[in-house]
């Protein structure tokens, strides 16, 4: 392993920002719900990479000028946190902007692919923005391109989860993209949707730096299942029969996962999980204020986990799960706003992004050769993120999936290995 590779590779860093194109009225604030200051500990960050056809010819005043009318329609994105007299936050919606990162990689993407601890470089892509310790200026969003020695390019997003959950974000950075195609924005007739706070960990006081340690011994990996590997799945778990038509391919993906750690724990758990889902609303559109609108169910399992066939477990993930929203809502409400928690990796989670459009997002026509995102903050007990997966194995009749796993190091290892050997996925 050249070692000078793993030294950062990022050099030529330059920070600038972009504000709406359009007043927002002034005095317009937004009221943080209950579920959204839940989340204020968390940070989304998403990851694309384009290969240089899907970006020659692109300055960075052609990306960022799209950004004018886009900002004005997600005006939220550009306010900043601020601190009622009753001493609960809300986001002024006063035009102060998203911070834009620009960057050079002296890499190409092809060997940025090749590297066995490429998790920890992506790193470098997606800029390290925390709200706080003056809450008044940071920014909620941060956006990163980083051109790479190819002519390719990265497009790196740092979300702030107080903002809105990652359907919000996907949302969001696709309709830049479609944008920056010559699209016509949509007229700004935002409503504020429904939002419905879940289950949380306490931790101690923060402050005004809205940032947890992460925990240092938790690792992420990323793995592709293929068309083919879901079929061999759903060969090995109903054999010939078909599959159930309530049974998603997320609570299949969910049902081994949780099977398969618990073997790796030596069946010592977990017993229970926490299983994240988009809320059923079909009035809401893809320029829909950003919010935090997935619901947060557990599931118990009185029975070895570890033992039980997939098909029984996935039942159990698809009929028994028990919403906790109003229960978290009471408990942040009887806070007054005013409580530091984490929500992802208090349990097992296992969060569901199958129809976020990761791959919606288009530069001259062209989607990214691959896109993932991962969760800051994350809880002891880890976390694993579905995704539609790579498009190169998009196809008109099936797709493949990206699960995205942060778990301790030697937890990882251990699932790595018995998913390799049951089931060949990794």
């Amino acid at each position: 392993m050249d070692p000078t590779f793993l030294e950062n590779p990022v050099s030529g860093v330059m920070l600038s920002s972009v504000v709406p194109g359009e007043l927002t009225d002034q005095g317009k604030d937004h009221e943080l719900a209950n579920m959204d200051l839940a989340l204020k500990l968390h940070y989304i960050r998403g990851l694309y990479f384009f290969k240089s056809e899907a970006v020659e010819g692109l300055t960075i005043s052609d990306l960022k000028m799209p950004m004018f009318p886009w900002l004005a329609l997600y005006f939220t994105t550009a306010g900043r946190i601020r601190r009622s007299e009753a001493g609960r936050h809300f986001i002024k919606c006063n035009d102060c902007g998203v911070r834009i990162v620009e960057a050079q990689c002296e890499k190409t993407i092809d060997e940025w692919f090749t590297r066995d601890d490429r998790h920890l470089l992506d790193n470098h892509l997606v800029y390290d923005g925390v709200l706080g310790p003056d809450l008044g200026i940071a920014p909620l969003v941060y956006i990163q391109f980083t051109w790479f020695k190819c002519g390719g390019m990265s497009v790196g997003v740092s979300w702030a989860h107080v903002l809105g959950d990652p359907f919000s974000v996907t949302n969001f950075i696709n309709m830049w993209g479609q944008i920056l195609q010559g699209r016509r924005p949509p007229k700004n007739n935002l409503s504020t949707p429904p939002r419905k706070p879940f289950s949380l960990k306490q931790v101690d006081p923060v402050g005004d730096l809205w940032q947890v340690t992460d925990n240092s011994e938790l690792e992420t990996h990323s793995f592709n299942i293929t068309p083919k590997h879901l079929q061999s799945i759903l060969s090995s778990v109903y054999g010939s029969a078909r599959r159930p038509a309530n049974m998603s391919l997320f609570n299949l993906i969910t049902a081994i996962i949780w099977k398969y750690l618990s073997k790796a724990r030596e069946d010592s758990g977990p017993s229970i999980v926490t299983v994240c889902t988009r809320t059923n609303n079909k009035s809401t559109t893809k320029t829909e204020v950003p919010g935090n609108n997935m619901r947060f169910n557990v599931v118990q399992a009185d029975f070895s986990v570890a033992k039980v066939d997939v098909s029984e477990l996935a039942e159990l993930i698809a009929e028994k799960q028990e919403e906790e929203n109003s229960l978290i809502s009471e408990t942040v409400e009887a806070h007054q706003g005013n409580l530091d928690c984490i929500l992802y990796g208090e349990n097992l989670t296992f969060v569901n992004l199958e129809e976020a459009g990761v791959y919606d997002l288009e530069l001259k026509e062209q989607k990214p050769v691959f896109a993932n995102y991962t969760i800051r903050g994350v809880g002891d007990e880890g976390i694993v993120l579905v995704l539609p997966g790579r498009s190169d194995y998009v196809t008109e009749k099936d797709v493949g999936r990206t699960v995205t796993a942060i778990f301790p190091g030697d937890q990882l290892t251990e699932l790595r290995k018995v998913l390799r050997q049951d089931l060949n996925v990794i």
